[in-house]
């Protein structure tokens, strides 16, 4: 016989026994029935996570006798780590019998065993240093605003790239998330593993501050094997059969998603659920059985299903994306034109942002046909060297991308941020390359010279800033017009005052006079309406100076689709109502004001039937306004006014009279159930409506099928026709005609989800002059960011800045002077 063999059985024979030993040595005097609860859950639990163990009908027997004694010799050679809490409460910990194997990208369930002599009741955690993101550079807000604290996003200031579990001990039902207190019970941990082959990891467990036992037997190496990822290639064909790239969400059964966020490092990120794969594109995955969901953005269908990934080294997964509207068949090119590839959600560790690679898999992964990447503040010296005067080299015929610049976390910022699209130069004269030096610390001049390239200029996440302070607003009337400090405003007072609602309206308790909290409750009601008269607080880094710079002739649009919707359209409301030819576009200021997608807010510019997209053109409409802003989720396909299109030469009438509108609308069949898409309201009001900024609620994945969207003709801010359209996924056409009576812009809107840009039909030869108040109220904003902002301008450019505000509340005057006097009229027609 050869020598090896009865060592290698005296081995065998040593190892069973020294197992065998610790397993009787794990046993701990209990009572059968809740121990044989509790195990009864431990079998329930392991059979739904897929890991059923193999002596579960002897377990399940041994329960029903209410046998502790079998239970535990059945169950303790099973169990990875034993965890004993002595009458202290202190924890220590060491290794079971089992054998400590992992699966590489898979969630693998372990057996602990905790033998708590103190009868706590508290949660335990697992803990290793060998576990956690591997990234580091969030902000705390962008985690806030993701409602994503609670992973720990900002606890680092620098990556760890050695860290390859993730650890959590498996807390939802049928288990408990507390111990039970009893003297001996078995949990599930879950553990997950980015790496593969033998890796040592420090494995620790706490149930409070200051529990783990001295000497660092609240922790015990562990070596680890782990056995390899199966390599999954993603076949992804697009609805014409053409290969493309998708968004895809990988789940298991417990809910887990694949790969681990914390996991991530570009192109996948680690804010998102989702992952982007174009065709033939690898995902590791472990065997097991998954659901996938899959699309291509807002305007296809989100497929699911499941799909079984066997036991081996690689696998394939092959989806067909499918459409339920194209607006590309209508001529309409979706973009979105604020991006960024660092700062806010973005990691700065181990990389300063990411790559134009990863955001150009976004931008095709989302299914836009434009990304505009704006480079800013964060990461600024880094990411400025992806910038060019033409489209980055990575576009398509019909996807492109474009580095440009957001004035952003330097510069003119407290004046709001702007977005300046299709730069020839990024340079500013005198600024050397830097972001320190040399930029104007208000917006108009960088405007200026943004145009005098050729370039496409705009605000930013407009409705920061324009929200509205109701106290504040109140007491600001008082300090102006209470000439006699009776606090209280006689209507004699009120006569030069922008009130938000008429004199009348505001006066509940009839008394003739105006309280404090009678403005205060006209101010929360005028915020609810659209348009309004309620003066914002100019405080914020949206569409703070757009009074200004609109009245210089050197903003082109203002920007939409991401922050409140009230507040973003009324300012473009009262703007439109003075003459100016101010555009709307859809942004999202990813991952900024939101992280959740590129492209959640949208503009859909028409260029016809194009075979290839050209960037200047495609500005070039934005700025015109042919085009209307989404979600994605709702189209206005065709939108005419006696068959002039958005963007086209205005409609000129010799005289009042009726005119012919068509329009074409589609809405998804199904939307995503939140107030960014209107189909919640909003906790704190209708102000909120449309904001992607914050989810005002608990985050979900559940979806709204069908009903009926109200579609609205607006001519001047108010709606004159409406018709209710079922969200079915097809078009439907809608001819009507209205009344023009004097010069007017003309637009369609579903709100908070579609606005398209207006028609401009002038009566008579006169420009549009539609509402006096609306001019005034451009004069309060104006006034209000001097107050608030004016300072945040350096003084050796404080007095042509001045120069400029007062040319334009000048401009505002005169246009206010041709206006007819609605303030009052307008003012109550805003609380019908």
């Amino acid at each position: 016989m050869n020598r090896l063999v009865p060592s290698v059985l005296c081995l065998l024979a040593l190892t069973a026994t020294v197992y065998g030993q610790v397993a009787v040595e794990l046993r701990v005097p209990v009572e059968g029935q809740p121990l044989s609860a509790n195990v009864t859950r431990v079998l329930e639990t392991l059979q739904f996570l897929g890991a059923p163990l193999d002596n579960a009908k002897e377990l399940a027997v041994a329960a029903g006798a209410l046998d502790a004694e079998r239970l535990q010799e059945l169950l303790d050679p099973q169990v990875l780590l034993v965890v004993t809490i002595n009458p202290e409460s202190r924890v220590k910990v060491r290794r079971g019998p089992a054998r400590a194997r992992l699966v590489q990208a898979g969630f693998t369930p372990v057996l602990v065993k905790i033998i708590n002599q103190a009868a706590l009741t508290r949660e335990l955690r697992i803990v290793s240093p060998q576990a956690g993101q591997v990234y580091a550079g969030m902000t705390r807000l962008s985690a806030e605003r993701l409602q994503r604290t609670q992973l720990q996003e900002t606890s680092e200031t620098n990556a760890i790239p050695n860290r390859f579990l993730e650890l959590e001990m498996y807390p939802w039902a049928p288990m408990m998330p507390n111990l039970s207190g009893l003297e001996a019970e078995y949990a599930i941990a879950i553990i997950y593993s980015s790496q593969s082959g033998r890796r040592e990891a420090a494995i620790g467990f706490e149930i409070g501050q200051g529990t783990q036992d001295l000497g660092f037997r609240g922790e015990i190496p562990v070596l680890f094997d782990i056995r390899p990822a199966v390599q999954v290639k993603l076949r992804v064909k697009d609805y014409d059969g053409k290969p493309t790239a998708a968004r895809f969400i990988f789940r298991d059964a417990a809910g887990h998603v694949f790969p681990p966020q914390a996991k991530r490092l570009a192109p996948d990120f680690y804010f998102q659920p989702q992952i982007y794969r174009r065709d033939g594109d690898v995902v590791q995955l472990p065997a097991g059985r998954f659901t996938v969901q899959y699309d291509r953005g807002p305007e296809y269908k989100q497929l699911r299903r499941e799909v079984a990934i066997a036991s081996r080294s690689s696998a394939e997964i092959e989806v067909k994306l499918e459409r339920w509207t194209n607006p590309m068949d209508y001529g309409f090119y979706c973009g979105d034109h604020h991006i960024h590839a660092a700062g806010c959600a973005h990691y700065t560790s181990p990389t300063q942002g990411v790559t134009p690679e990863d955001m150009f898999l976004q931008v095709v992964g989302e299914g836009l046909n434009v990304g505009c990447v704006l480079t800013w503040g964060p990461c600024f010296d880094y990411q400025r060297r992806f910038f060019a005067p033409t489209v980055h080299q990575l576009s398509g015929p019909l996807s492109v991308m474009k580095y440009d610049l957001e004035i952003s976390g330097f510069g003119s910022q407290a004046l709001g941020h702007v977005c300046l699209l299709n730069l020839k130069e990024q340079t500013y004269p005198a600024s050397q390359g830097t972001k320190v030096q040399g930029w104007p610390t208000w917006t108009t001049p960088v405007m200026k010279w943004a145009k005098a390239q050729g370039a496409v200029t705009g605000y930013a996440h407009s409705a920061s800033g324009l929200e509205i302070d109701s106290l504040d607003a109140s007491k600001r009337l008082f300090v102006r017009f209470d000439s006699n400090q009776d606090a209280l405003l006689a209507r004699t007072e009120c006569a030069k005052a922008l009130l938000p609602l008429s004199f009348d309206a505001i006066d509940t308790d009839h008394d003739g006079a105006l309280s404090e909290s009678e403005l205060v409750a006209a101010h929360d009601r005028a915020a609810e309406q659209l348009p309004n008269l309620a003066v914002p607080q100019m405080d914020g880094v949206g569409a703070m100076e757009i009074c200004v710079s609109v009245a210089a002739g050197v903003c082109d649009f203002i920007s939409a689709m991401d922050t409140p919707r009230i507040a973003e359209w009324n300012m473009w409301y009262h703007l439109l109502n003075c003459g100016f030819p101010l555009k709307v576009s859809g942004e999202t200021d990813f991952p900024c004001m939101s992280g959740e997608r590129v492209g959640q807010g949208r503009v859909y510019v028409h260029l016809g039937s194009v075979t290839k997209i050209d960037f200047a053109s495609w500005c070039n409409g934005l700025a015109k306004g042919r085009s209307y802003v989404s979600d994605g989720y709702a189209h206005a396909l065709a939108f005419t006014v006696n068959d002039v299109a958005p963007g086209e030469d205005d409609l000129r009438l010799a005289a009042p009279g009726k005119v012919r509108i068509h329009a074409t609308v589609a809405f998804a069949p199904e939307l995503p159930k939140a107030v960014a898409h209107g189909v919640t309201v909003p906790p704190d009001g209708k102000r909120f409506a449309g904001d992607t900024v914050k989810l005002h609620g608990p985050r979900t994945d559940e979806v709204v099928h069908g009903g009926e969207r109200l579609v609205e003709i607006v001519v001047n801010g108010r709606p004159v026709a409406n018709k209710e359209v079922p969200a079915d996924g097809q078009a439907h056409d809608w001819d009507l005609e209205i009344d023009v009576r004097r010069s007017s812009w003309v637009a369609l809107r579903q709100f908070p989800q579609l606005h398209t840009n207006p028609v401009n039909v002038l009566v008579g030869g006169k420009d549009i002059r539609a509402s006096r108040a609306s001019a005034l109220w451009c004069i309060e904003t104006i006034e209000q960011l001097w107050q608030k902002r004016g300072r945040a301008i350096a003084e050796s450019e404080r007095s042509a800045a001045r120069r400029a505000f007062d040319q334009a509340i000048e401009k505002f005057r005169r246009i206010a002077g041709e206006a007819s006097n609605d303030v009052e009229d307008k003012a109550d027609a805003a609380t019908r």
